[in-house]
């Protein structure tokens, strides 16, 4: 399988140097030459694989140029019990008989982004020796939250690779930066940046597009890549659990072989429902997608007109993962839906650098409304949808997995769709503790102290997630700060370049 650029500005590549890489040098994203299908029967036999399984069946079919041997290796370490200390990787829970939650916050840090960040840093050690590179691989990562902490979880103290992690500043969750600063290992560094994430992934893409930089870096023995999800190597690790829950759903009953679901996933950047997509490209039986947003709802109007206006205030919100106004991987979907019209993509792109916006056809409209839907919750409304559904299922859900439930409550209402729906719930609720006791009658909390935790310990009757227990006896070692205009110094200086 070769992969190519969205943009159609370069030569197709091999997954590995894809992964290696993480976007395309000359602007644009990496999307498989083609994408492979599952027949309704192979998908009907998933229903008896464990979750390793799966994923090999799902990856086998996009990294061509690994070895069995090698996917199978990497899998076992990404996905093995120290790492995913629960009886299934992602456990499905029923709020009831049509609606299921997928929990994906099982692994290290919490949160969603460790099933892919546990395996991708696999593929890219194994990326790099098929290279035999004599140089270093220095990974960026922008997060609004998450992300950061998975990186750094996934690529701590692995040879021949450095981390550098870029966060807004008073822009996440106590939780989450102090999740980041007290990461131990001797290749991890993390920067707070005045600024939204925007800012964060805006200068890290343009770190990554400056040729002069990269040659600079190149003659000192580094090479740039991401572990955000413009890097295909992230992404791809993500398709497999819509497969997996569709498998356990088969296996229990509660779907018929090729019945139809809807998929409801709160986002940001436009990643796992994108990684949703492509499960759908790929055989899927999927009804609709609900495209779930918060305040920064650029996505539910872009879903609702054509058009993706950047031209707007940023709102810092309580579910500060999806405080995002530019949305990476929507690139790759208006690709896939668009027919792979390179054109289109590489015109509407400069129109959003040139203007801040961007419109699309009717036709690509249309084929988006199709499938998709969005729509978004505000921050009453999250509230009020984690207190209820903490009454009516006695179920403890996250502010951005409530952002998702409160959209496919709205949308169910509407459109009275009794289809099976698979939610993903993407973050433990202990890592936004403060909002969740707030929105289970504790009153107001202004600073937001990891003790907390054990409150929701007590109200919820869940355990403390391992990956956030004593983290506030742990020490913070990661304390630089930075404008978003001088990323590239802080690099420089990390590097000890001069």
């Amino acid at each position: 399988m070769k992969y190519i650029s969205t943009r159609g500005n370069y030569q197709a590549v091999e997954a590995a140097e894809a992964i290696r890489t993480g976007m395309v040098p000359t602007g644009g994203l990496f999307v498989p030459e083609e994408i492979p299908v599952f027949s309704l029967a192979e998908i009907q036999e998933m229903a008896g694989k464990e979750y390793q399984e799966i994923a090999f069946q799902v990856l086998e079919k996009y990294l061509t140029d690994f070895t069995a041997e090698e996917l199978k290796e990497a899998i076992g370490l990404a996905y093995s019990r120290s790492k995913f200390p629960v009886a299934e990787v992602v456990p499905l829970y029923a709020l009831d008989q049509n609606q299921y939650l997928m929990e994906l916050w099982h692994g290290p840090t919490a949160a969603f982004k460790d099933i892919a960040l546990q395996l991708m840093p696999q593929l890219l050690i194994r990326a790099i020796k098929k290279a035999e590179l004599d140089r270093e691989i220095v990974i960026l990562v922008a997060t609004s939250g998450d992300t950061g902490k998975a990186a750094l979880e996934g690529f701590k103290d692995l040879p021949g690779v450095k981390i550098i992690v870029f966060y807004p500043a008073e822009g996440v969750s106590k939780i989450q930066e102090l999740q980041m600063t007290t990461t131990d290992g001797n290749n991890t560094f993390v920067v707070g940046v005045k600024g939204n994430f925007d800012d964060c992934q805006t200068a890290v893409k343009t770190i990554f597009a400056d040729q002069d930089l990269k040659k600079l870096l190149a003659s000192k023995g580094y090479q740039f890549s991401s572990a955000n999800s413009i890097n295909w190597g992230r992404l791809v690790p993500q398709l497999v659990y819509y497969f997996s829950s569709y498998a356990r759903l088969l296996k229990n009953g509660l779907l018929g072989q090729g019945e139809k679901i809807n998929i409801v996933v709160p986002t940001g950047n436009f990643g796992n429902i994108l990684a949703a997509y492509y499960a759908y490209r790929m055989g899927l039986p999927v009804n609709r997608f609900i495209c779930a947003s918060n305040d920064n709802n650029i996505l539910t109007d872009f879903f609702q007109t054509g058009i993706h206006d950047t031209r707007r205030d940023f709102k810092k919100t309580i579910s500060p993962s999806m405080d995002i106004l530019i949305s990476s991987n929507l690139e790759r979907f208006l690709f896939e839906i668009t027919g792979r019209d390179a054109g289109k993509i590489k015109q509407w792109y400069q129109d959003l650098k040139e203007e801040g916006k961007f419109e699309i056809d009717r036709e690509t409209l249309n084929e988006i409304q199709a499938i998709f839907s969005g729509d978004y919750s505000s921050e009453e409304e999250t509230i009020k949808t984690i207190k209820e559904t903490y009454e009516q299922y006695q179920y403890t859900l996250d502010p951005h997995t409530a952002v998702a439930v409160d959209v496919y409550n709205k949308y169910k209402a509407k459109n009275h769709d009794d289809t099976v729906t698979i939610i993903a719930s993407t973050a433990s609720p202990f890592k936004f503790a403060e909002t969740v006791l707030q929105a289970l009658g504790q009153g107001e909390i202004d600073n937001a102290k990891p003790e907390h935790l054990e409150d929701l310990q007590k109200i919820s009757g869940l355990e403390i997630h391992p990956g956030l227990r004593d983290l506030g006896d742990k020490k913070v070692v990661h304390k630089r700060i930075a404008y978003n205009e001088h990323i590239e110094k802080e690099i420089l200086d990390i590097l000890q370049i001069r």
